[in-house]
């Protein structure tokens, strides 16, 4: 489904044209009825003559609505640009017109309204008026068609009209549906019976009923939603793709925490940001430059957010280089913006940037990076992955998703890593395993990043959970001192000259048995289980002292022996007796 917007001069007739077009009143309100001047976002749809279906946001025309005006463009495919032929193009035109062409749309047609009020000299004439003020915009060339709408579905230009919007709507760019379902919300109510429910053009990917989805929102402190209904225009389905109007029906959330400008994301896939780096154009009207200084609001898909922000240097400036302070009307700069509220943000999202205290749009642009992680002096932000990977070193390739909106083949185990970062930890790594000697180092005393970075030094090898340089020798194979101990087994040396990481080492891997202090060699244990096992067919039980004899050693010796097959479960201790264990 194509979805449009409207847009214009208030009193030029767009509520008119989308009831001929759609057979939909888009004024909701009474007042909006009575007054004849639309207040707030109205919603139609309509079929068009190929079958496609076509979704139409009215938006208010009026100065003093015009925040109401940005929350229903921020998520559209193209609009419907309307201009009477009575009056011609006016400020507001004007002003909608650089809303749309900075918020990045690039497709529209013009409805030249009320023709069947004026003559044909004075119809020529407020065509040629409108082709001169879109030239050089995104509707330079665009379809001009003349209606006269009043006349209501049978009026002149109608069927011409709804042809024009049949070709837009065929150039329409696919939106990208990358599983990242994203809802700006236009409007929260409650039907009777009914719950939560809340509208809005779904982006990102498809949502369907069950699933659940965490709400941004500045009065909410739900975590997560759980979708019980969907409606696209009156439709009841299962499951609904991105690029439609839809109307969600909402378990978790009371529509008293859910306003227009908030958020449904599925969670996990969204970065929350309240500081982003953004490309800014300022208006070329603007009789002065945009500074820091002043009070600004950016709007952002449906949600308007106070905000303040910061001059920044462009991409190309010299590291050190004194920042700008300004940007001239007409000029694009970068800039940092710092948002009321984290809102679940991507690089490419279109803003506009208005200034409250002289109620008038500076204007607009794109978000660079949604995550700075350089202060402001230092920053050069642009739209790059590299320059993301680059300031940061290592970044998850989740996180990274999250960052840039795009999937990314990790460098290596689950990251992307900027070439520098990779080889100098690599190095600091190898400098560690080298300092370890021959027994080489425990990778449990590296942390997940080291360990990963193993995977980049040639020179290392891993054996037994250890990291060795070289080619893997074993340095404990054939270790003299537990030659020592197998040659002695129940009267065994001492440790001593023996380096204590190696006697860890054979002590973990089994080659070696401790029991308080006295070591013995793992042959030694399976020879006296054996002795005794023999010994036990004979006697139920033997005391310490008979034991020290059948094993030929002394008490020292046979008492620790004793503690590791009590221990083990060999032996078992009854009064003064021994007898055997289950595992005996």
């Amino acid at each position: 489904m194509t979805v449009i917007a409207t847009a214009g001069h208030v009193d030029h007739g767009k509520s008119t044209l989308v009831r001929a077009l759609t057979g939909t009143d888009p004024d909701r309100w009474a007042e909006e009825k009575e007054r004849g001047l639309t207040i707030d976002l109205g919603f139609a749809s309509t079929t068009l003559p190929s079958g496609r279906a076509l979704s139409l946001v009215d938006v208010p025309g009026h100065i003093r609505f015009l925040r109401n005006m940005l929350s229903g463009v921020g998520a559209v495919d193209g609009c419907l640009f309307v201009v009477a032929a009575t009056e011609g193009w006016k400020p507001q035109s004007e002003e909608h017109l650089r809303i749309l062409d900075l918020l990045g749309l690039t497709r529209g047609v013009v409805a030249l309204t009320k023709v069947d009020l004026v003559d044909d000299d004075l119809r020529e004439l407020a065509q040629l008026d409108v082709e001169e003020h879109v030239a050089g915009t995104f509707l330079d060339g665009a379809e001009i068609i003349a209606v006269a709408a009043g006349d209501g579905p049978d009026g002149e230009g109608i069927d011409t009209l709804k042809a024009s919007l049949d070709r837009l709507a065929a150039d329409a760019e696919t939106r990208v549906a990358d599983g990242t379902p994203r809802l700006w919300v236009d409007r929260a109510f409650a039907p009777p019976g009914v719950g939560a429910v809340v509208t809005g053009t779904l982006t990102g990917g498809a949502v369907a009923v069950g699933d659940e989805l965490a709400v941004s929102s500045a009065a909410s402190s739900a975590d997560t939603i759980r979708i019980r209904g969907i409606q696209n225009h009156h439709r009841d389905l299962d499951r609904v793709e991105a690029g439609n109007r839809v109307a969600l029906n909402l378990v978790g959330v009371s529509h008293r925490d859910v306003a227009r400008g908030d958020v449904l994301v599925a969670e996990e896939a969204w970065h929350h940001s309240a500081m982003v780096d953004a490309e800014l154009t300022v208006l070329e009207g603007l009789d002065h430059p945009v500074t820091r200084r002043g009070a600004y609001a950016a709007y952002i898909g449906s949600g308007e957010f106070p905000c303040r922000l910061r001059v920044l240097a462009d991409t190309e400036a010299e590291p050190g280089a004194e920042l700008p302070t300004e940007i001239a009307p007409g000029a694009t700069g970068n800039v940092r913006l710092y948002l009321s509220r984290a809102i679940p943000l991507t690089p490419g999202d279109r803003f506009i940037l208005r200034e409250s205290g002289r109620h008038e749009t500076v204007g607009g642009g794109r978000i660079l990076d949604v995550d700075p992680v350089l202060p402001a002096t230092k920053a050069r932000p642009d739209d790059s992955v590299e320059r993301i990977v680059a300031e940061r070193g290592w970044v998850d390739v989740d996180q990274l998703r999250r960052l840039t909106g795009t999937s990314h083949e990790p460098t290596i185990g689950r990251w992307v890593v900027h070439d520098g970062a990779l080889a100098e930890l690599a190095a600091e790594v190898e400098a560690l395993v080298t300092r370890a000697g021959p027994l080489g180092l425990d990778l449990a005393s590296l942390n997940e990043r080291q360990r990963t970075a193993l995977e980049a030094i040639e020179t290392v090898r891993i054996d037994q959970g250890r990291a060795v340089v070289g080619p893997v020798v074993d340095p404990l194979a054939d270790h003299p001192w537990v030659a020592s101990l197998a040659a002695a087994p129940f009267t065994p040396p001492g440790p001593d000259g023996v380096d204590r990481n190696e006697i860890r080492e054979l002590v973990r891997r089994g080659l070696v048995v401790e029991q308080d202090g006295i070591y013995f060699a793992q042959a030694a244990i399976d020879e006296a289980r054996s002795i005794l096992r023999e010994a036990f067919t004979e006697s139920d039980g033997l005391t310490v002292a008979e034991i020290r004899d059948l094993l030929g050693t002394t008490r020292k010796y046979v008492l620790a022996l004793l503690a590791h097959l009590d221990g083990n479960g060999m032996t078992r201790r009854r009064d003064d007796l021994r007898i055997p264990g289950p595992r005996l």
